[in-house]
């Protein structure tokens, strides 16, 4: 099975030079947990997650509304392409240790894929499990 058949394709993004009040309000509004971050070509240069807004603005007592998205997102995301294998995408996640990758084609953000969208696919436990398990252990240690 490919990535392709199982990404979200209605992809919301944010530019690197919108701040990160906007968007928090994105992620709340789509009830999603990363944006990709894209040129205004839609070229990925870098993705932004709930858990960097407050990190990076909120713990580090910036201003939401002055911040950029470029200042905080991380840059040189790990992606995967349509074609690639949902097998692939779940080592990449576990070895990464990240939840949400952006699916890009011919430069493009064309879908998001998450380790949700892995697991209602039903066919890879093993894989889903153990990526959600090396995330998860990543997560408690110091």
């Amino acid at each position: 099975m490919q990535v392709r058949d199982i990404m979200n394709q209605n992809v919301v993004s944010i530019e690197p030079g919108e701040s990160a009040a906007l968007a928090a309000r994105l992620l709340a509004r789509h009830n999603v947990g990363a944006l990709p971050v894209c040129s205004s070509k839609g070229v990925l240069q870098g993705i932004i997650s709930d858990r960097d807004i407050i990190l990076r603005c909120v713990a580090a007592e910036e201003d939401p509304g002055g911040l950029k998205v470029g200042e905080i997102m991380t840059r040189y995301p790990c992606a995967v392409a349509p074609e690639d294998d949902i097998r692939q995408a779940a080592q990449l996640m576990s070895s990464k240790q990240i939840r949400r990758l952006p699916v890009v084609e011919r430069g493009q953000v064309v879908g998001m894929v998450s380790l949700g969208d892995l697991a209602k696919c039903g066919r890879y436990e093993m894989e889903v499990s153990r990526a959600l398990l090396d995330i998860s252990e990543n997560i408690r240690q110091p």
